[in-house]
């Protein structure tokens, strides 16, 4: 073998070298390159967005964004001091993250003014009514996502308590005026409960004071069931508003299946692990390429139907079993 052939053979094992080197640091930019970074922002902590991130996660694995390879999901909590959440904002921006994907309390906060960065959302009030959107079909502010308010729903559910207690004509009606899209819950309530011959008491509650004193004059007359409009605050005070409810024997109706878990009668609303996991597909989309103010804003189509056997038997309640057969989950 001659000197050349060494140099040559030297050569070409540099050169394979050289290539395997490149070949490995392009694989390692395209799996860069394909991880998309999201940011996500919750007004509260971490074990309270626990369900709706475990949900996002899911629904983005199934569109083909997993961790670690494809997906970077960074998650900041205000620790339920919301006016944190703008500088979480601005903390996600610096970082570079591609969508910011946000929640409950801290929807109206992220999308106030046009972004950037684009916003995914789900969060319980009107979307009309906070100035996000012209109507569903025309998100605003470079944001869109799923807006769980069926202000419709709130007929069905008297309309079982009804069926519940047939000689129902009195109502207390507890909701939260500071919740965008009230109003609206109000007027579509006002047309079924004149159908069903039922006069319903509005008790406004925009704060835990406003809450005693609602119940303090619901308890001076107590009616003969309860509704309960879904918001936050609501939810975050159900102990309160169950534990007072009880007590006086009077039966509860509401809108997400925690409240009926937590003691109500029943619920009538959207299944909420659906409606988390659907904010995947506006991250999706948005990733591909589409505009957030292109994607008209959802509302839950997966409606579910909870009774609790445990409160109907504590009010000596008998719940009609047409209406059990009728029931996605009833709690014995």
């Amino acid at each position: 073998m001659t000197p050349g052939d060494n140099a040559n053979r030297v050569t070409r094992r540099y050169l394979l070298a050289l290539a395997g080197g490149a070949a490995v640091a392009l694989r390692t930019a395209v799996a860069d390159a394909k991880a998309a970074h999201i940011g996500f922002i919750s007004g509260g902590d971490e074990q309270g967005a626990a369900p709706f991130l475990a949900a996002l996660r899911d629904g983005l694995a199934a569109e083909g964004y997993r961790e670690p390879d494809a997906l970077q999901l960074d998650p900041l909590y205000a620790d339920y001091s919301l006016d944190r959440v703008p500088a979480l904002v601005g903390e996600l921006e610096r970082r570079g993250v591609a969508i910011i994907v946000t929640h409950a309390a801290a929807t109206p906060i992220v999308v106030t003014e046009r972004r950037t960065v684009p916003v995914v959302y789900e969060f319980s009030a009107d979307p009309v009514a906070t100035g996000i959107a012209s109507d569903l079909a025309h998100p605003l502010l470079n944001a869109t996502g799923v807006s769980l308010m069926r202000a419709e729903l709130n007929g069905k559910r008297l309309d079982f308590l009804h069926e519940i207690v047939p000689d129902l004509r009195r109502v207390a009606v507890i909701a939260n005026p500071l919740h965008p899209g009230e109003e609206r819950e109000r007027s579509e309530l006002a047309g079924p409960a004149e159908g069903l011959g039922i006069h319903t008491s509005f008790y406004p509650t925009p704060n835990i004071a406003e809450l005693h004193r609602a119940l303090d004059a619901i308890g001076a007359n107590p009616p003969q069931a309860l509704l309960a409009f879904s918001d936050g605050f609501i939810v975050e005070n159900r102990g309160i508003i169950l534990d007072f409810a009880m007590s006086r024997r009077v039966p509860v109706a509401s809108g997400w299946a925690v409240m009926a878990e937590s003691g109500a009668l029943l619920t009538y609303g959207p299944r909420l692990v659906e409606s988390y996991r659907r904010t995947s597909y506006f991250v999706a989309r948005i990733l591909n390429g589409a505009k957030a103010e292109e994607l008209p804003i959802e509302q839950p189509t997966v409606i579910e139907l909870v009774i609790n056997l445990q409160s109907a038997k504590k009010l000596d309640l008998n719940i009609p079993p047409a209406l059990l057969a009728r029931a996605d989950q009833v709690i014995e």
